[in-house]
């Protein structure tokens, strides 16, 4: 039997699966980590420790099924995007990886907005967590790092470049960048940073090969030399595959430690605050949230319940869930690190909205998963309006679409049928679509997800339910325009030297 290992990186773990050509998972891991570092505005990881990852997730695979690990035909890695890895002209990491997360470059994004003016499409785009942005900062604040840089990479084909010997990306993935490098009006956003498009590496295809996987890498990797690896492209573009999303028509909604929303179709549209991308024969309107499953495991956390273990969030949320809840419902912003789309804003804050002394940990578990599901409706909302016709269902998948309670949520506020793929997984399942395109066992993306893809469960919007959000969902915008400005202070008061968290008292 033949297989191909596909892999997901992650922003909490790594997995990797022995996947057959009928999208059926023999044999899989799961690696927690690495953890970032997270402190004042910065997230890094070392992207070696990516690479350990990957070898201790495959090998423990391949000491458990050592004939079928030896018969992979292929791989195929799917990764965290918005995530920088710096590498010398040697192709050395220089520095740790900026991650999705880090919003140091947010000072130096307003200046090269400045610079370049409104003629350039790709300006107004331009904020903390655009990598042109952090190349700027890195020009800024590391001189001796930017003078030697070499290239920049996504996770994931830092992974593809260790195994194969070869710097690829893809243009989905690195679609910000490529903007970058277009001159317009006469104006070069790289160049305005000082670089030039040699610091693209050559892009491919998702379903194109790097190469093959070098001779002479450690076990478990020894026995797959020769054994093509395609370029692949960015966990949610995966996970959508993955999903049987990737057709017009058709919004997912990807919920892992942070959340991804969008809305696929024939044409290209712009949206306040969401990102158009070209997904190879569709176009993407949505993008990334900095909130998700990390925010449900903030919650427990801050309540001291379950155990820290990302495995059993499901059980522990379940658990509140099922406790009384008062009649008064609590609103719940969830900008706990800031927020990507549609706002694009570091500097807001998260709250809990309407607390009143009979209150207790259901009702706070209940106002974080509705929090979630209304920023999904805004951005599905802004996506519809600007495409101007709503989508049939929201394909959902992820860690929190086994939640049943999670799933009806989202189905009543977003008013959309939400429908949860079999694969538990769907970015594993996305990986290994690629890898049987790019192996010749389907003609296209397409006919591998008609064939691949199963659903497992359907969540019809209930009425009633739905007319009550609608109400909730107005309070919730007032209160989001309400407090902005007062995150926005609030936020400043953590950088300055008055704070009163640094203050020291009075002798």
């Amino acid at each position: 039997m033949s297989v191909v290992l596909a892999c997901d990186l992650g922003g909490t773990s790594f997995r990797a699966a022995l996947v057959d050509a009928q999208g059926a998972t023999l044999a899989e891991s799961m690696i927690p980590g690495p953890a970032s570092l997270d402190r004042g505005g910065r997230s890094e990881i070392d992207a070696t420790a990516w690479w350990r990852i990957l070898i201790e997730a495959c090998a423990t695979i391949a000491k458990a099924q050592p004939a079928l690990f030896s018969r992979v035909q292929a791989v195929a890695i799917c990764g965290v995007t918005r995530t920088q890895v710096f590498l010398g002209r040697g192709g050395e990491p220089l520095r740790p990886a900026m991650t999705w997360k880090d919003t140091r470059s947010e000072a130096a994004a307003t200046r090269l907005r400045e610079r370049l003016g409104d003629a350039h499409p790709e300006s107004a785009r331009i904020n903390a967590f655009h990598p042109l942005a952090r190349l700027a900062w890195l020009h800024e604040e590391e001189k001796e790092t930017f003078l030697n840089l070499g290239s920049v990479l996504e996770p994931k084909d830092y992974l593809n470049f260790r195994l194969t010997g070869h710097q690829a990306s893809d243009p989905i993935s690195m679609a910000r960048l490529l903007a970058s490098a277009e001159i317009v009006a006469g104006i070069d956003p790289l160049a305005a940073v000082g670089l030039s498009p040699a610091i693209l590496p050559e892009m491919l295809e998702p379903c194109q090969a790097v190469g093959p996987v070098q001779a002479g890498l450690p076990a478990p990797f020894d026995v797959l030399a020769g054994v093509p690896v395609f370029c692949s492209s960015n966990d949610t573009w995966a996970a959508v595959a993955g999903l049987g999303a990737m057709r017009p028509g058709y919004a997912y909604n990807i919920s892992g430690t942070t959340e991804v929303l969008g809305v696929v179709s024939e044409r290209a549209a712009e949206a306040e605050g969401l990102m158009t991308v070209d997904w190879r024969g569709v176009s993407q309107l949505g993008g990334p949230s900095q909130n998700g499953a990390d925010t449900v495991s903030w919650l427990l956390s801050l309540l001291a319940r379950g155990d820290g273990d990302h495995a059993t969030i499901g059980r522990d949320i379940d658990a509140l869930l099922a406790g009384p809840r008062h009649a008064q419902p609590l609103l719940f912003l969830p900008y706990l690190q800031g927020e990507r789309v549609p706002y694009w804003n570091p500097s807001l804050r998260g709250a809990f909205i309407g607390l009143n002394r009979q209150h207790g940990a259901t009702d706070l578990a209940w106002a974080v998963l509705e929090g979630v599901a209304f920023l999904n409706r805004i951005v599905l909302e802004r996506a519809e309006a600007a495409l101007g016709t709503p989508v049939s269902e929201i394909r959902f998948g992820g860690g929190a679409a086994a939640n049943r309670l999670w799933c009806q949520i989202k189905a009543d506020i977003c008013r959309r049928p939400v429908v949860v793929g079999q694969a538990k997984e769907p970015g594993i399942l996305g990986a290994a679509i690629v890898a049987w395109t790019g192996l010749g066992r389907f003609a296209s993306l397409a006919e591998a997800q008609a064939e691949l893809v199963n659903v497992a469960a359907r969540f019809e919007p209930a009425p009633a339910r739905a007319a009550l959000y609608d109400s909730l969902f107005s309070l919730y915008r007032r209160s989001e325009a309400a407090l902005a400005p007062i995150s926005t202070e609030l936020a400043a008061l953590s950088h300055g030297a008055d704070s009163p968290t640094t203050r020291r008292p009075a002798p």
